[in-house]
């Protein structure tokens, strides 16, 4: 079978807050993942598809893996919302500058991003979801300078 041609990671930026969004990487790939991923800085990676590699590997190199899968093409659950939104309103809060990557098996479908940075990101059934996404206001903190920081990444 002939590799998959996967786009580029894509680095997000909003306020203080970045994200590094990727393909999964196979046992094969791992080492040039984890070039990429200290090259960002990144400090916690959340998989949101089945696991493809190792995680052990990852965390040598002290960056934390968080698993939480969801069905391809499908929206994930108010569960996984509400983790994600903990789990980005406390790393930028403590740990100001570092990244967060996220990743799907080809960086496309489930990965949540902006769709201008990667071309069809999204399917019909997940820009549903979006539109109708009520944010609950919950990533609000001051940064280092003491400003308030509404964040409105999902």
């Amino acid at each position: 079978m002939p590799p998959m041609n996967r786009p580029a990671p894509v680095e997000v930026t909003y306020r203080n807050m970045r994200f590094l969004i990727t393909h999964s990487p196979t046992t094969a790939t791992l080492t040039r993942f984890l070039e990429e991923l200290k090259k960002y800085r990144v400090t916690t990676i959340v998989r949101v598809c089945e696991a493809t590699y190792d995680t052990a590997l990852v965390e040598k190199e002290g960056i934390q893996v968080v698993d939480w899968p969801f069905d391809d093409g499908s929206s994930p659950s108010k569960q996984i919302v509400d983790d994600w939104l903990r789990l980005v309103s406390i790393k930028f809060r403590e740990e100001p500058g570092c990244c967060i990557a996220v990743h799907c098996v080809a960086g496309l479908g489930r990965t949540p991003l902006i769709r201008q940075k990667r071309r069809g990101a999204f399917n019909s059934k997940q820009l549903l979801y979006l539109e109708k996404y009520h944010s609950k206001r919950r990533l609000r903190f001051k940064d280092s300078n003491g400003h308030r920081n509404n964040c409105c990444v999902q």
